[in-house]
């Protein structure tokens, strides 16, 4: 009877390796921090279940994630990758990413989501103005409301700014190219504001979302361009910072998705792609992470849906950015910036 009951316990120990052997895994190249912690607790838990498949999540920057396609690109090791919209063009361009297989969650996302037939937006964030409120009260200045305000001499010392390397610095730069009868293709009176009125008041141009918050809580600053996720997770902490939408527009910044070439499990890579665009999804990523929906049919508590960009007004008041041409002239534009602005 013993040697019955180790029989079968063997055979169960050994079908249930054999299964785990034969699942299928997934790699997953994302940001690290908090996305990483909500992905693994929340998010890819119950995809697992559903879709019988292991995910290994490999957590890395847009930068980080983007140089690993372009090591493995003789064999690509990574399934699925997201990363902001303008590296995701550039992972397009460079041919990384599959082509999106239609699903009826893609007749459900916004016009602003779309990034050609092989990425796709999740997510979006503003690039706006975040300031103190409470210093802006003491002082008895009004609510800012214009990227004009950042060339006002009363803040003179008091501004940080992402420098060029980091998209809300490039938008920064294209926005008052814009404002100053410039353009995309035209970018020089851009620089010119940058650098003869902006500049002057501009105390560090700060890429580090860590050190743009010591700015902020020791008092060094009172005003700044920042994405309205990264105010809104400085705000959570209690410190009275708010976001600003400038009536001359914000621009849009992305999370992006695809489906890398060469994956061995083409079929579950396209499945997480479409997971992740489920209302059920869109609505963890806007309160965790501060990504307002791409999906218009995501419904949002009001305390989530006042913490990011939501409905189709004002997703549709969001500027795009032309992230081809973009792509094409940053190292041009970078050379420029570190003569001129940052010098």
């Amino acid at each position: 009877m013993k040697q019955q009951v180790l029989a079968a316990a063997l055979v169960t120990l050994c079908g249930t390796t054999a299964a785990l052997a034969q699942q299928p895994t997934l790699y997953v190249g994302s940001y690290g921090g908090s996305t990483e912690k909500v992905f693994k607790e929340k998010i890819l838990p119950p995809f697992e279940a559903r879709h019988k498949v292991k995910v290994v999540y490999v957590p890395g920057n847009s930068t980080d994630t983007l140089a690993k396609l372009q090591a493995q690109k003789a064999k690509q090791e990574l399934d699925v990758v997201l990363l902001d919209d303008g590296p995701m063009y550039q992972a397009v361009q460079f041919g990384f990413c599959d082509t999106i297989k239609d699903a009826p969650v893609y007749k459900d996302l916004y016009p602003l989501a779309k990034i050609g037939d092989k990425a796709t937006g999740i997510g979006v964030v503003a690039t706006g103005l975040a300031y103190n409120a409470e210093a802006f009260r003491k002082a008895g200045l009004p609510k800012p409301d214009s990227w004009e305000v950042l060339t006002d001499k009363k803040y003179r010392q008091k501004i940080a700014i992402p420098p060029i390397s980091n998209t809300y610095g490039l938008q920064t730069l294209m926005q008052f190219a814009k404002m100053r009868k410039g353009s995309d293709q035209n970018i020089d009176p851009g620089f010119t504001a940058l650098t003869k009125e902006v500049g002057p008041n501009v105390l560090a141009w700060e890429p580090s979302p860590g050190k743009m918050t010591e700015l902020f809580q020791n008092g060094d600053i009172t005003l700044a361009v920042w994405g309205s996720g990264r105010v809104q997770s400085l705000k959570d902490t209690g410190f009275p910072v708010e976001f600003v939408y400038p009536k001359e527009g914000a621009p849009a910044l992305l999370t992006a998705a695809c489906p890398v070439v060469q994956s061995d499990v083409p079929e579950p890579s396209q499945a997480l792609l479409q997971y992740l665009l489920s209302p059920e999804v869109q609505a963890i990523l806007a309160d965790s992470q501060g990504w307002g929906p791409i999906n218009g049919k995501v419904k949002l508590e009001p305390k989530v849906a006042a913490k990011v960009p939501y409905g189709k007004e004002q997703i549709d008041k969001l500027l795009p950015t032309n992230w081809t041409l973009v792509n094409e002239k940053r190292a041009e534009w970078t050379n420029r910036w570190n003569r001129t602005v940052e010098r």
